[in-house]
């Protein structure tokens, strides 16, 4: 009789451990990336009794057996910050603190003070590094966004697509500059039409050159650069003029590109060597089809395409995070950067991982070692960029496991009440 009061103990302490877990789960249903945990229960091993039939046994108790984590997925939620992520997947993000790396599912990251992307706690999170030139390298390491700005490029190259009238007729007179004040000799006698282009210097200095097109034969034109004169304000410097030919379906025969030198004042490279390309030419090696830059056609001077390779010194404005974990700085001066890549970590027994709070579990010897790599990779998962992994914890599910751990308790202390009461009787027996 007295075994069924250990009996009973053994079942209270079970179901209040049960009640702990479900406490817990319904404690944690708001925290972000939080894994629910289950119980699993055993039998204590039964008392063997003899009778004239033979051996029966009767068990003895109950036993917490395990207490596991669910890694199943949890839901979804949109933000508004580029740095909390989830992963749609069964890695984890690998955080570190002095060395020590640890496993989370929680993505609440941000900048600190040095440019670390850390969590709440300030653990930095892990990832593959970027060289200068924007590749990604196999080490991994804290992931700092040390890139505040993107040094200024010179212009070497401005590549343009017009089409100009084959109608137009020679102008009357020599295309010169000349001394009125605005330094451009701008009767229309003198040239057929005008374009402008914004080029850099190598400290990021902008200059407007202006482009004007003479047409000196049946399919040849002179092309002008001309630029302010950085000493002498006002005063303006034609600083080369390249020959453009076509062939008679209108089509580029050579566009003649060698670079054109100019002087951009002092401090900054110069003569600063700027070439400027309309189109593979029919006539040039290799060759080209004539047509995907410049034409000459008997309709109006239009540009259809104007650029250069050049630009500005600029400073960090956002940054974006693609699914492979591939960070990506935006510059104010419209550039962009590959600064890191997210590091993901999976195990093969993440249930056996070590719980330490705050989110953040350890390898443990019965977990095994992590196996890390990028994104999409390996099994890993993806990463989301403004998303939240919640708690996976079914609040439902919970009550309804909270109800019956509350009846196997009450049941038990029934078990000791009962058990009281036949003890009792037997005392009043020998009364």
């Amino acid at each position: 009789m007295l075994t069924s009061l250990y009996t009973a103990i053994s079942g209270m302490n079970a179901n209040g451990t049960y009640l702990s877990v479900i406490g817990d789960n319904i404690a944690n249903m708001n925290t972000i990336g939080f894994k629910a945990s289950r119980v699993a229960f055993g039998d204590v091993l039964s008392q063997t009794i003899t009778g004239l039939v033979g051996s029966s046994q009767v068990g003895r108790g109950v036993l917490v057996s395990s207490i596991t984590p669910l890694f199943t997925q949890g839901s979804f939620e949109t933000t508004a910050s580029a740095l909390d992520l989830a992963i749609d997947g069964d890695g984890f993000f690998i955080v570190s603190n002095g060395g020590a790396r640890y496993y989370t599912r929680a993505g609440q990251f941000q900048i600190d003070k040095d440019g670390n992307i850390v969590n709440p706690e300030g653990l930095i999170l892990q990832g593959y590094l970027a060289d200068a030139a924007g590749n990604i390298t196999g080490t991994v390491g804290n992931l700092t966004i040390a890139t505040r700005q993107t040094p200024a490029n010179m212009t070497t190259m401005v590549t343009i697509g017009i089409n100009l009238n084959a109608q137009a007729s020679v102008p009357a007179g020599p295309f010169t500059l000349d001394g009125n004040g605005d330094g451009i000799n701008d009767d229309p006698q003198h040239y057929n039409f005008s374009s402008s282009v914004t080029v850099y210097d190598s400290q990021g200095g902008a200059h407007q050159i202006t482009l004007y097109f003479v047409k000196t034969g049946a399919n040849t034109w002179d092309v002008h650069y001309v630029y302010e004169d950085p000493a002498n304000p006002g005063q303006f410097i034609d600083a080369g003029t390249q020959n453009l030919a076509f062939n008679p379906d209108g089509s580029l025969n050579n566009d003649n590109s060698t670079p054109i030198n100019f002087n951009f004042g002092a401090g900054v490279v110069a003569p600063q060597a700027i070439t400027f390309n309309y189109g593979t030419g029919t006539g040039e090696t290799p060759s080209g089809n004539g047509l995907d830059g410049s034409t000459q056609f008997a309709s109006e001077f239009s540009l259809m395409n104007l650029s250069q390779d050049g630009y500005s010194a600029g400073f960090l404005k956002n940054i974006i995070i693609s699914e492979d974990g591939v960070i990506t700085g935006v510059f104010t001066n419209g550039q962009t950067r590959t600064i890191a890549q997210v590091a993901l970590a999976r195990f093969l027994a993440p249930t056996e991982l070590t719980k330490l709070g705050r989110n953040l579990y350890a390898e443990s010897f019965d977990s095994g070692q992590p196996i890390v790599g990028m994104p999409e990779t390996s099994g890993l998962g993806r990463v989301l960029s403004n998303t939240l992994e919640l708690s996976n914890v079914d609040l439902a599910e919970e009550f309804v496991k909270m109800i019956s751990a509350q009846r196997g308790f009450q049941a038990n202390s029934r078990i000791i009440t009962t058990t009281d009461e036949l003890l009792q009787e037997m005392v009043n027996l020998k009364r």
